[in-house]
């Protein structure tokens, strides 16, 4: 292999830690590609030099996230359970037919779900309330509509009267809602208040309802019910989920996925190696 192959080898696989973790250090890089700090540097510089990353203290950053998703608590959500949520979202997408009408809430997993739609979908009339998602939504070929109300800067949506009655005008053929907990003896659970009211007026209009959940929301109560198991049609979730979650939401009648974070990374080194 030639050296400028080796060099942009090394540098899409930069970017792809930077997009899935949002920063990595130098030192993580210099073992994950098993090269010298100082080689990992100089690739970085170039990176940083076209305007793809951000030099950190130590390391690198994402150059192109939102100023506002710094600050904001979620961005350490997005951060948490990072592969989990790609392998969901990847295995989710594939749920989707061209065409259809679709609601997407404003869960971290339902962003990595937004940026897939983009890249692969066409044709579809996609609603949010979630500002970041549609931002993601609309570098695709399809009809986003945004749901709009009083802003809220802690989950960057829009909620309230006004988005819950615009929410009432609407039926589509997916939603793909997330959730903070769930029981699979009971549904589902929300800390928001003020979001969750707009996912049961989505779920009780939608034809189908998919629920993407990661392992670490199961067994656990939040402020709020919001859904039933029996309102939901299908999961997807990851290989860290309890079999026995499993067994009993299958005995409920849902669909069941179970996503590989294998099968992600086989896909993303086979793209890296064409």
């Amino acid at each position: 292999m030639s050296s400028t192959r080796r060099i942009k080898d090394r540098a899409a696989f930069i970017l792809d830690v930077v997009d899935r973790q949002g920063s990595a250090s130098y030192e993580t890089l210099s073992e994950l590609l098993r090269v010298s700090t100082m080689t990992v540097r100089r690739d970085c510089e170039e990176l940083i030099q076209a305007g793809k990353i951000i030099k950190t203290i130590g390391g690198i950053q994402q150059a192109h996230a939102p100023a506002y998703l710094y600050e904001n608590p979620v961005r350490a959500r997005i951060a948490a359970n990072r592969e989990q949520k790609r392998a969901i979202a990847a295995r989710a997408v594939d749920l989707i037919s061209n065409n259809q009408t679709i609601f997407i809430d404003g869960g971290t997993t339902n962003l990595a779900l937004a940026k897939l739609i983009a890249d692969r979908h066409t044709g579809l009339t996609i609603l949010t309330n979630s500002a970041l998602t549609c931002l993601e939504l609309c570098k695709g070929q399809n009809t986003i509509i945004g749901i709009g109300g009083e802003y809220d800067p802690g989950t960057l949506s829009f909620v309230g009267a006004q988005a819950e009655e615009m929410a009432k005008s609407f039926f589509v053929d997916q939603a793909f809602l997330t959730t903070r907990a769930i029981l699979s003896t009971d549904g589902t659970y929300e800390s928001a208040v003020a979001n969750f009211r707009i996912k049961q007026i989505v779920a009780e209009r939608a034809v189908e309802t998919v629920l993407l959940v990661d392992h670490t929301k199961f067994g656990r109560r939040a402020l709020s019910k919001v859904l039933d198991i029996s309102q939901i049609q299908q999961i997807v979730t990851d290989e860290g989920t309890p079999k026995s979650d499993l067994t009993l939401l299958r005995q409920a009648g849902v669909k069941v996925h179970v996503a590989s974070r294998a099968k992600v990374e086989l896909s993303q080194h086979a793209a890296h190696s064409n």
